[in-house]
């Protein structure tokens, strides 16, 4: 299955899936609002602004499976990103990464390994999945790696539709 053809909505509630950032790279982040890892929001912010231009995108997908971290409404979840942060890149709904409810697109990507040549279960919040322009899962980063680490960049700008 594409990553394209998996339905996920938008954090107001539209219709949307992969698909509309065809031809883009995308960095697909499950994120929270109340995370010790919450200020890589900065750092996606800034690759974000930096890439668009190039063909990138940051998708944020909030989930609270991990401590109850993101237990806001979509409209806290909006506010708190803009306000807090200045996050213009899109949001999707929130959703479960792991566990028997997972959404099908985590499904997908959590088959991909990750530099230490692990796969499976998301582990915490932000953790990062590197989409290329054709939809191929390219890199997977674990949470702890910030959004701007040198291998992120690096496979970012790599990934850079020409």
């Amino acid at each position: 299955m594409s990553l394209y053809d998996i339905p996920i909505n938008t954090l107001d509630g539209k219709p949307a899936s992969l698909k509309d950032y065809q031809g883009k790279a995308i960095l697909l982040v499950n994120v929270a609002s109340r995370c010790g890892l919450t200020p890589q929001y900065e750092g996606l912010e800034r690759l974000h602004e930096r890439y668009a231009d190039r063909g990138f995108t940051v998708l944020g997908v909030p989930c609270n499976q991990f401590m109850g971290q993101e237990p806001g409404s979509a409209e806290e979840i909006q506010e708190f990103c803009s306000a807090t942060y200045g996050v213009t890149f899109p949001l999707m709904e929130k959703i479960e990464v792991n566990g028997d409810d997972r959404h099908p697109l985590y499904t997908e990507l959590t088959r991909t390994t990750d530099a230490e040549g692990n796969n499976g279960d998301i582990q915490w919040n932000f953790e990062k999945f590197l989409i290329g322009a054709d939809g191929t899962v390219l890199k997977r980063f674990r949470p702890r790696t910030e959004p701007e680490a040198s291998e992120v960049v690096e496979a970012i700008e790599a990934a850079l539709p020409a």
